[in-house]
């Protein structure tokens, strides 16, 4: 791209588009439902006041670790690292500004509209924040045609969705197996308590330990992984809405269309009350 004080030789000044930068913040809805979830359950079993012991290593290995590696059968070795880092965003994500964000975009398709593609050249610092977008604008100026333009960038933004799916499709396997395995983890402490019959008094706690890894296991399903993969699956709507914006608003720059229908096709992607009233 040309830098700003080649365009300013060229007439003109630059004018300002400033756009917003995704802050990392910590998911604390997430954070506090996990929280809360294992809070509740535990204060049920306070106030049971029973002298059962809820806690067993052999029931958390056989549920967690076997949970694990039944899921890996399911999937690659590259599925699975690939999918680590979306898993963790959905703790740690980054959040967006929608309304700043279409605002710069408006910005972006006005100056285009009223001085030309050169002049989006000089935004390549504040685009670097969206490197899609930065990517968008790159080949709108490297005189790319419509259809190549739409191809490039979509295909770009199924494969970030592929693999957001990817990722929440992985904890939803892990939501189904964590409860089988937790039943499976039962049927080995019934087989074992049947074969040591000749003691009665071992059998009440041997069953009690026996469907703890079906208590483990319907806790890990339904608790961690299958609210942490609808988690995902929002995110990934968010980050594919985003790009979504900038794919219309390059397409929008290369058909020279009034930056009006432009606004109705970001607003169309948002929430009501993130819509833009830009001319206004």
């Amino acid at each position: 791209m040309s830098s700003d004080a080649d365009i300013k030789q060229q007439g003109g000044n630059i004018p300002n588009v400033s756009v917003p930068l995704p802050v990392s913040k910590l998911d604390f809805a997430t954070i506090l439902g996990i929280v809360l979830s294992f809070a509740l359950i535990a204060g049920a079993i306070a106030i049971g006041q029973s002298d059962a012991r809820f806690f067993n290593m052999p029931s958390v290995l056989i549920v967690v670790l076997g949970t694990m590696t039944a899921t890996s059968i399911s999937y690659t070795g590259a599925e699975l690292a690939s999918s680590m880092k979306i898993i963790a965003r959905s703790v740690f994500r980054p959040v967006r500004n929608f309304s700043a964000f279409a605002k710069s975009l408006m910005d972006i398709a006005s100056i285009a509209r009223k001085k030309g593609l050169l002049y989006l050249s000089g935004y390549e610092k504040e685009t670097s924040k969206e490197p899609f977008l930065k990517q968008a604008l790159g080949i709108v100026i490297d005189g790319y045609n419509e259809e190549d333009v739409k191809r490039i960038l979509q295909q770009n933004i199924d494969i970030e969705e592929e693999r957001q799916k990817r990722a929440a499709s992985i904890l939803r396997r892990a939501s189904e197996i964590a409860p089988a395995m937790g039943l499976i983890g039962t049927l080995v402490g019934l087989v074992q308590m049947l074969a040591n019959l000749e003691n009665p008094d071992t059998i009440g706690p041997a069953m009690a330990v026996a469907l703890l890894t079906t208590f483990y296991g319907a806790i890990l399903g339904t608790v961690v992984m299958s609210p942490l993969a609808a988690k995902i699956e929002k995110n990934a709507a968010d980050e594919v809405a985003a790009k979504t914006m900038a794919l219309k608003t390059a397409i929008s720059i290369i058909r020279q269309e009034n930056p009006r229908n432009l606004e109705m096709m970001i607003n169309a992607l948002m929430q009501p009350s993130q819509r833009i009233n830009y001319f206004n």
